[in-house]
C-alpha cells in the first residue's frame, strides 16, 4: 500500500473517532437524563468535557504532538474519567438540598468543599498512570505518547476549572428552572384572573 493510501486510512479513522465521540457524549447524555429524571443536571456532568478536550488538544499543542487516532482515543477516555468528578459532585449536592435542606448554593459548596479530596487524589491516580506514556519508553512509544499527552492535559486543565465551572453551571440551572417555574405560575394566575373577570363580567 502507498503513502496515499496509508494516509487515507489514517483520515478515515480520524473521522470515524470523531463520529465515535460524538455518539458518545449522545450516549452519557441519556442515561445520565434517566438517571437524575432531568435535563440539566446532565448538562452540568458534560460541562467537564469541553475543558478537558480544550486540556488534551493543549498539551499537544505544546508539546507539538500530531492529532493521531492515539489522541482522539484519548479523549474518548477522558469523556469517563473527567466525567466522574462532576458526578460526585452533582450527587452530593442533590442528596444535601433534599435529605438536609440546604439551599442549591450551600449544597454545591459543601459538595466542592467535602469531594474536593477523592477528585484530587482520583486525577493524580490518572495522571499517574498515563505520565510513564507521555513521556515515552521503548518500542513503539511514538505511538503510545500522543494517548498520554491528551490524557495528562485533559485531567490537568479539567481538574483546575472544574471546581469552578460544575457549581457555577449547577447554580445557573437552577436559577433557569426558577425562573421558568416563576414564568408558568405567572401564566397560570393571569389565566385564572381572566376567568374571574369573565364571571364577573356575566354576573354583572
Amino acid at each position: 500500500m502507498d503513502a496515499t493510501g496509508i494516509n487515507q486510512r489514517l483520515q478515515d479513522a480520524k473521522s470515524n473517532g470523531m463520529v465515535l465521540l460524538i455518539g458518545a457524549i449522545l450516549a452519557v447524555y441519556i442515561v445520565l437524563g434517566i438517571l437524575y429524571e432531568s435535563l440539566g443536571h446532565p448538562l452540568t456532568i458534560l460541562s467537564t468535557l469541553p475543558a478537558a478536550g480544550a486540556g488534551a488538544f493543549l498539551a499537544m499543542l505544546v508539546t507539538q504532538t500530531q492529532l493521531t487516532l492515539m489522541a482522539i482515543i484519548a479523549v474518548l477516555l477522558l469523556t469517563g474519567i473527567v466525567r466522574k468528578n462532576a458526578i460526585l459532585m452533582v450527587d452530593f449536592a442533590l442528596v444535601a438540598e433534599r435529605e438536609h435542606g440546604m439551599t442549591p448554593v450551600q449544597a454545591i459548596r459543601q459538595a466542592a468543599l467535602v469531594r474536593f479530596r477523592p477528585i484530587t487524589m482520583t486525577t493524580l491516580v490518572a495522571m499517574g498512570a498515563a505520565l510513564p506514556l507521555a513521556i515515552g519508553f521503548g518500542v513503539g512509544s511514538e505511538m503510545r505518547r500522543p494517548l498520554g499527552i491528551a490524557i495528562v492535559g485533559g485531567l490537568l486543565v479539567s481538574q483546575l476549572l472544574t471546581l469552578l465551572s460544575t457549581p457555577a453551571i449547577y447554580l445557573w440551572n437552577h436559577d433557569r428552572k426558577e425562573r421558568k417555574a416563576r414564568r408558568k405560575r405567572r401564566k397560570l394566575l393571569k389565566k385564572r384572573l381572566k376567568r374571574w373577570k369573565a364571571i364577573r363580567k356575566n354576573h354583572a
